[in-house]
């Protein structure tokens, strides 16, 4: 498409289609908006699957439900009849639902669990009893989810096929190699919440009047609802210009040819967008030709072409800005609660501010990701100093403190650097990240973590058998994974771990030794929460590159001019049948809720499945192995978390009061070697504008009041001890 006409002044609108998660907006367009923004571009974003799930779930959106659904009612199964017949009573209580799930009217909690109050349709069975440790707050947010959960299945049921809490229309992009299946569904009549999309949709629209509108679409559930916004705004406003971006298009329309495409978006970016959108808005204001743009596919000449100007570089770390979320609405997103387990529903209650602590994977080897893609193979640190001045950036624009860092692998020496400088500047805040399993995560960093506000982590378990993991190079072992999980929970950090299963040559044998090795990280506690999935051969990673070195067949689906990333494959030698699934997801329900971690793992299953090769006593043997004796690295560094010592001088001795972290202690030394702990201490303490480095162990070493072998003696001396166990970390 050619336009006549330039643009002189930019105004970009980012949408976020519908449907992601409820509780918090999706952080695509912030960082793109707030990265606009910094370049002096007029830029405005909104969330259309906030707005319209909350039209849904309104007074008027379920009239107009129930309407439809009284008209098909000779169709209708039983449990939809029996919600109608509660008509009435879903009209009476839905905005004290959202409300209070929304944080406005907390008060409503006790009406919301008061018998009878709500009507309880199938999502409710068997789910109406609680410990009774679990406050009433949770019991009502979990009231209120299945609540919704109800209407969203009547919904989807009835009116809108295509909807559900958190993605809609996704199975029109599975698998979506030829554009046919959405094409014939963008041919169907609107559905309701079609129409709730676009109602949503055009105030922004006037509002804002873009000269170019951007489409974030980050997984299959976003893509229809993409789609559906582009093709009103093209009969609408047909030489508005449209892109569309994000996770899905990076991996999955790397290959796009499909003309019918361009009909809906007239322009589709790879990997990250600050610089494709920004060259394309320099080629709108004819600032830069066709041939200028940046990693972006367009029709022209009725052919599909790939434009990739290499000669501009990405946009540093340092150089993208600050994501911001002005202009979407956080008091107004929901928290879904459909489980009280405490790591479990941090994906799902209250808002989090997204940042990046770096570009890409440090490891990216692993054989099951996509490392060749620059989402995983670019990497680059985002400058401490940087960081924390987007944290504080976000707490002033959003007033909360609560942050998600959405790493592929956050690195532990950039995480130690941020910890650092957050406890240096005193920023309170609470965050969570994910990681690598690595062994740099010792006992001492992670208690650096937890004192810099960490109270979890998610990271990659996958397969649970050593022969597997070395498979699939990933660079770790479960033995190591057990004994980092253990560090975690000693500092208090919460843990979730990404589970695979039918990886390839996978047997049932290690399927179930994987669970017992789980079920035992389960049982004491060094594991809060995890979920397993299939393994799936990507077109873009190693096994999907090279199937044959794999032991694969690739059976398909031959690409057909649209999407390009889930292969069907076929493993000879692998043998982890579908029924597997249902036996680890019932176990991983109970195990999350603190149930079943004594049982025989053989007993979730419903085919017969080998008993365990793992000993019972697994998870305990390793942690026996570890060293007691205080070794000192000489690369580490000494940091104290704690108040500085209170020094009481004698004529040949030293007592030293600490108010440390974990513990206080006071501590009897020799007069010289008081003073030097007393040097060391403050030298090690996190300050403001600190301008001396944290001592390392050699320093310390050097500097202290005796010989070589004073020194080592000193080290398993009860005051070194008490210094430890106090919070004199090594790091």
């Amino acid at each position: 498409m050619c336009y006549v006409e330039v643009m002189t002044a930019p105004r970009v609108l980012l949408l976020i289609p519908p449907l992601t998660q409820l509780n918090t907006p999706y952080p695509s367009t912030a960082y793109l908006t707030g990265f606009l923004q910094s370049q002096g571009i007029a830029c405005e974003q909104a969330d259309l699957g906030i707005e319209m799930v909350l039209r849904l779930f309104s007074p008027d959106g379920l009239c107009d439900v129930f309407r439809l659904v009284r008209q098909q009612q000779t169709d209708l199964p039983e449990q939809a009849l029996a919600m109608l017949a509660d008509e009435d009573a879903y009209l009476s209580t839905i905005e004290t639902v959202v409300t209070f799930l929304q944080g406005v009217n907390p008060k409503a909690a006790r009406q919301l669990v008061r018998p009878g109050f709500l009507p309880q349709g199938p999502r409710f069975r068997g789910k109406t009893r609680f410990a009774t440790a679990v406050p009433v707050e949770d019991r009502a947010k979990h009231w209120g989810t299945l609540y919704l959960e109800d209407l969203a299945d009547l919904v989807q049921a009835t009116v809108s096929p295509s909807f559900a809490l958190s993605r809609y229309a996704e199975h029109l992009a599975h698998s979506a190699s030829s554009f046919d299946r959405l094409a014939s569904a963008l041919n169907d009549p609107l559905s309701l919440t079609d129409e709730f999309l676009l109602d949503a949709l055009w105030p922004h629209l006037d509002r804002v009047n873009p000269t170019l509108v951007g489409l974030s679409v980050p997984f299959p559930g976003n893509l229809y609802g993409a789609f559906r916004i582009a093709q009103a705004i093209k009969q609408r406003q047909p030489t508005l210009p449209i892109a569309l971006g994000g996770g899905y298009a990076n991996t999955e329309l790397r290959r796009v040819s499909d003309l019918r495409v361009f009909d809906y978006v007239d322009f589709i970016t790879l990997d990250d967008g600050e610089r494709p959108i920004l060259s394309l808005l320099e080629h709108l204001t004819g600032q830069r030709p066709r041939a200028g743009l940046c990693r972006t596919f367009h029709r022209e000449h009725h052919h599909v072409c790939f434009t990739d100007d290499r000669s501009v570089p990405n946009f540093s770390m340092n150089d993208i800005g600050c994501p911001t979320y002005r202009g979407l609405p956080l008091n107004r997103y929901l928290t879904i609660l459909d489980s009280t387990n405490p790591m479990h529903r941090l994906w799902s209650e209250g808002h989090w501010n997204k940042l990046t602590v770096a570009h890409g994977c440090y490891w990216k080897q692993c054989t099951f990701c996509d490392v060749g893609l620059d989402y995983i193979s670019r990497y680059e640190m985002t400058p401490t100093d940087r960081l924390i001045q987007q944290i504080e950036q976000l707490i002033a624009e959003t007033g909360q403190r609560g942050f998600h860092f959405v790493d592929e692998a956050a690195p532990p020496a950039a995480l130690k650097a941020l910890a650092l400088g957050l406890l240096e500047r005193k920023i309170d805040i609470t965050w969570w990240g994910n990681i690598r399993f690595e062994e740099a995560f010792s006992p001492d960093l992670c208690k650096l973590l937890a004192a810099s506000g960490c109270i979890a982590v998610t990271a990659g378990l996958e397969a649970a058998s050593d022969r597997l993991l070395d498979k699939m190079k990933k660079g770790i072992t479960v033995d190591q994974t057990a004994l980092v999980a253990a560090a975690f929970k000693e500092a208090g950090i919460m843990i979730h771990a990404y589970l695979m299963y039918g990886f390839p040559s996978e047997t049932i044998q290690e399927a179930v030794d994987a669970l017992e090795r789980v079920r035992q990280l389960f049982k004491l506690d060094l594991m809060q929460s995890a979920f397993w999935h299939r393994f799936t051969t990507t077109a873009h990673s190693p096994v999907g590159l090279d199937p044959k070195a794999n032991g694969l067949r690739i059976l398909g689906p031959a690409f057909e001019g649209f999407a390009d990333n889930d292969l069907i494959h076929r493993d000879p030698v692998g043998k982890t049948p579908v029924w597997l699934a249902e036996g680890l997801r019932r176990s991983m329900l109970n195990f999350l809720e603190g149930r079943g971690l004594t049982l025989d793992v053989r007993q979730w299953f419903d085919h017969d499945v080998p008993e365990p090769d793992v000993p019972k006593n697994w998870v305990r043997t390793v942690l026996r192995t570890r060293i007691a004796v205080d070794h000192l690295p000489l690369e580490r560094r000494l940091v104290w978390l704690g108040a500085q010592p209170i020094a009481a001088t004698q004529t040949r001795r030293v007592t030293l009061t600490l108010q440390g972290r974990f513990a206080d202690a006071v501590i009897p030394l020799p007069h010289a070697q008081g003073q030097w702990l007393h040097t060391v201490i403050k030298q090690a303490t996190p300050r403001k504008n600190k301008t001396t480095a944290y001592p390392w162990v050699r320093d310390i070493q050097a500097s202290f009041p005796g010989t070589a072998e004073d020194f080592v003696t000193f080290l398993q001396s009860p005051g070194w001890r008490k210094a430890r166990t106090a919070g004199l970390l090594l790091v």
